[in-house]
């Protein structure tokens, strides 16, 4: 069972977030470019990570 809250609440925002640091903050930026597109870039991959890991989520059962 996927959790939304793991992939709509963290990874696509994280997602989002980082393609518009690197698509378009970066080219605007003149001596700090490649150290937003980096951040930007880095920011989108774990949401990447997180968005996967939200759809393979399980909870554990409880033990009584």
């Amino acid at each position: 069972m996927a959790s939304k809250a793991i992939t709509v609440g963290v990874g696509i925002p994280m997602i989002i977030v980082g393609a518009l640091m690197a698509w378009l903050w970066a080219p605007i930026e003149g001596d700090l470019q490649n150290q937003i597109e980096l951040v930007g870039s880095t920011i989108g991959i774990l949401g990447i990570i997180f968005f996967i890991s939200g759809l393979f989520y399980t909870k554990e059962p409880v033990m009584h």
